[in-house]
């Protein structure tokens, strides 16, 4: 009997390659997309409303999956997974912009809801494995275990955001389009006369259905949507701001000051309301702690390391000493200062290619 495999199929066309790779690999492949929460319907010009649509599960993207399932003779099934993601994924990201963080919920999706709830349900369905169409490899580790690397095609690497996944997911997932460049898989996708292969690639924030993070902010967190102070280091007021949830650490635009030298967002303090702000040469950082690390290997590699460290999903990775601290948290001192350091984005832990580990930043400093 082949091996089954369930296949988180997006309407895209990297998942749409994944399905069709593990099919020719002789795999039994079920194809399904998870519905996830979406906004209420939003009002529009004339009293109509537009209806409420979550990007990653489209009415579009749903016949585009289907339409790849049909062609490759697999059964394809829709899951609702309201629920979870609006209690896992878009509260969590409402409360971190609330207490003046800035999230990346892609992490809480792939470790909740992709390798949480989806693999629970490929588990009660006897599938061997989990597959999706994220640009990472897995190899193992020599000792019976696995490591996280990231894909070949640099540019779309994803390991960033599945630093999330330990050993038990890694010895159920498959990432079978980690090995190949985009172009690759387009034309990988074309050749086998796939619907999606010219489609467009799919954008963070899925469930803000119009990509405006403020508005929805705004809309949904209005509590933590007031106007407060701009001030500078030494609590000198600049001006007024409109929101913290507006603003982001290195941000220069959209701060309506007029000053001689050109002003960024420094810090946002959620307990008083106010942003700091200051001059280019204030805003660079060489420290950060972190929550609690998720470590890849389910265990800490070494009490101190030096490891390359990405603060964002597209930040270049920066080389840093890495103590790991009695509480799990790790302090991170860099070699040079750091513009955009962030508190609620992901410190990643790289040695080399291969992804080390996770902890959510929970502040940063000058040293």
């Amino acid at each position: 009997m082949p091996e089954r495999v369930v296949v988180a199929m997006s309407g895209g066309v990297d998942s749409s390659v994944a399905a069709a790779l593990l099919v020719e690999q002789g795999y039994e492949v079920i194809g399904v997309m998870l519905r996830l929460w979406s906004e209420p319907p939003l009002p529009i010009w004339g009293g109509a409303v537009e209806a409420a649509i979550n990007r990653c599960c489209s009415v579009e993207s749903i016949h585009d999956a289907r339409g790849v399932a049909d062609r490759l003779g697999i059964p394809f099934y829709v899951l609702n997974a309201e629920a979870p993601f609006k209690a896992h994924v878009v509260d969590p990201f409402i409360d971190a912009y609330a207490s003046g963080q800035t999230p990346n919920p892609c992490l809480r999706c792939n470790r909740m809801i992709r390798f949480g709830f989806l693999l629970d349900y490929a588990r009660a369905l006897d599938a061997r494995y989990l597959a999706t169409g994220h640009y990472a490899r897995i190899r193992p580790d020599g000792q019976g275990g696995f490591q996280l690397w990231r894909g070949v095609d640099q540019a779309k690497d994803q390991s960033y955001v599945l630093s999330v996944l330990g050993q038990a997911d890694l010895a159920s997932a498959l990432f079978p389009v980690g090995e190949y460049a985009k172009p690759a898989v387009r034309a990988l996708a074309a050749a086998r006369g796939l619907p999606t292969a010219s489609r467009a690639d799919s954008q963070d924030l899925c469930f803000v259905a119009d990509g405006d993070y403020r508005r929805f902010l705004a809309e949904h967190a209005s509590e933590a949507v007031q106007p407060g102070p701009i001030v500078d280091r030494r609590g000198r007021q600049m001006g007024t701001h409109r929101g913290l949830p507006f603003y982001t650490i290195g941000q220069r635009s959209g701060l309506g000051i007029a000053a001689a030298r050109p002003l960024y967002v420094l810090a946002l303090d959620a307990a008083h309301n106010t942003l700091v702000v200051g001059t280019a040469d204030e805003l660079g950082q060489r420290w950060l702690r972190t929550g609690p690390v998720h470590w890849v290997a389910d265990k800490a590699p070494a009490e101190q390391l030096v490891a390359a460290v990405q603060i964002r999903y597209r930040a270049q990775p920066a080389p840093a000493k890495v103590r790991v601290l009695p509480d799990g948290g790790a302090e991170v001192q860099f070699g040079a200062a750091l513009r955009d350091i962030t508190p609620g984005q992901a410190a990643v832990f790289y040695a080399g290619e291969q992804a080390l580990g996770y902890g959510i930043i929970a502040e940063a400093r000058e040293n």
